[in-house]
């Protein structure tokens, strides 16, 4: 089976191979000659999927490139760049500025113009390349989300860009720009496709309708943000390691080189996650929960049911006080990790058990032996255990909890690890690898505890994969 994304020469390949297996005439037999055409008709092999341009506005994107290759130069070597501007006289460098911006215009244009898509009875076919061309062949069936996304600017012109997370790619496609309307459609069409609709009443399905969960307030928010530690400690570091640095060096461009980064991780985990999680609204639909967030750029994701492969519960210490949680994910081929930003606990639980149905998250989790202080001192109480017949859990972290829920059907492997000084106080880690390509870790268990969950867990992982309901849309 090919990936999406691959070559049509492979799919040539397939086509060959399917010819080949199939019953061929026997050697001494005629082959019946092909049936000939209707005058005016058009075969559907002949006449292939109609193909579609982006919106007309995506050249002012795409003009872009040219630009930043030449800022690009002239903040590489801006010494350069200012004896080479000093050179030209007024009448060159207004030519200049004018071919560049002719340049740009007319490769913004020529990447528009050569960039097509389609969507056949299989796969969504994406061509583009100026000089080097490149066909993106999606198969329909191995979609698994597509996400709407609007930054500020494509929001003002109207337009918006679908991205295509597929099964078995780590990149995502997309199509940038489509009309608003368009782009909604084509989504409601491409969700339909994947679950199985066909072709001729995949548009009459139309998007599917959605029932809230869960929406976050801007105050509850701003409020979450002030309380998380992560964002205090950096704004002090930033505060606080420049002037220090300003008397050990006595160096401007030092203390810019550190202030300025330790600012901007202090502004992005608090102004921008605000801005990017502000009106954050989960809502369930035939195909998965659907994720609205954003202020100044809106961005529309799909979780796909039965591709979560864990479901994290974070609890920061001055949250606990008010009983709010977050909570991530880990999706198999997908970038989507946020489902909950801030949520009192039982809201959170609701929502997670849409995203794993009959799943209960434990209220008790079993610590280590006190033995395992040894290896890890103070901080071993803050790990835990807890097994159920649907999930395996595991928890860590004394001042920012986090609680890791693995669906036994997830499971990929189970490991048992023991370094030399957990073996002297009978102690172990058992490990779990999930299909994200993820690891969650029951740490310090007692040594023959840790060999039976190994072989349960084993156990555990074949019957959750038996029972396992179809990860189909619109099931």
């Amino acid at each position: 089976m090919t990936t999406p994304g691959a070559s049509k020469d492979v799919e040539d390949m397939e086509a060959v191979k399917d010819v080949r297996d199939e019953p061929g005439p026997v050697a001494e037999e005629a082959s019946a000659p092909e049936a000939a055409p209707v005058p005016g008709e058009v075969s559907e092999v002949a006449a292939g999927p109609t193909e579609r341009r982006l919106h007309p506005v995506t050249p002012l994107r795409r003009a872009w490139a040219p630009v930043a290759v030449i800022a690009g130069w002239a903040v590489h070597d801006p010494d350069q760049a200012q004896r080479q501007l000093t050179r030209l006289t007024t009448m060159t460098l207004t030519a200049v500025l004018v071919a560049a911006v002719l340049g740009a215009a007319l490769y913004g244009f020529l990447s528009w113009w050569f960039t097509h898509f389609a969507v056949t009875d299989t796969e969504l076919r994406i061509r583009t390349g100026l000089v080097f061309r490149r066909t993106a062949h999606i198969r329909l069936e191995r979609l698994q989300a597509v996400d709407v996304t609007q930054p500020l600017l494509a929001r003002v012109a109207g337009v918006a860009k679908l991205k295509l997370d597929v099964v078995g790619t780590d990149k995502k496609d997309e199509l940038a720009y489509l009309g608003q309307e368009e782009a909604r459609v084509l989504r409601a069409e491409l969700l339909a496709r994947a679950a199985g609709f066909a072709p001729e009443t995949a548009h009459e399905v139309g998007e599917a309708p959605v029932q809230r969960l869960l929406h976050v307030p801007a105050g509850v928010l701003a409020v979450s943000l002030v309380l998380t530690g992560a964002t205090w400690g950096t704004l002090a570091a930033a505060l606080v390691v420049p002037p220090l640095l300003w008397f050990a060096t006595h160096s401007v461009w030092t203390v810019l080189a550190t202030a300025l980064p330790l600012l901007g991780a202090a502004g992005a985990s608090s102004v921008g996650r605000f801005v990017g999680e502000y009106d954050w609204t989960v809502g369930e639909s035939p195909d998965g929960l659907r994720i609205d967030h954003g202020l100044l750029d809106r961005t529309h994701e799909t979780v796909p049911p039965g591709r979560v492969q864990t479901v994290r519960i974070v609890e920061p210490l001055l949250w606990r006080r008010r009983g709010w949680v977050r909570v991530e994910l880990d999706v198999a081929g997908s970038s989507n990790s946020v489902l909950v930003p801030v949520a009192p606990r039982e809201v959170a639980d609701a929502v997670i058990a849409r995203v794993l149905p009959g799943v209960t998250v434990p209220t008790s989790l079993a610590r280590p032996p006190r033995r395992a202080g040894w290896c890890v001192p103070f901080w071993w109480r803050g790990y835990g255990l807890a097994v159920t017949d649907t999930v395996f859990v595991a928890r860590h972290g004394l001042l920012r909890r986090s609680i890791a829920l693995v669906p036994h059907a997830k499971v990929q492997s189970v490991r048992l690890e023991q370094g030399p000084w957990q073996r002297h106080k009978g102690l172990a880690d058992v490990r779990v690898d999930t299909g994200a390509n993820k690891t969650v870790t029951a740490r310090l268990r007692d040594a023959t505890e840790a060999a039976e969950l190994l072989y349960g867990q084993a156990d555990r992982s074949r019957t959750g994969r038996r029972e396992a309901r179809p990860d189909r849309w619109m099931a």
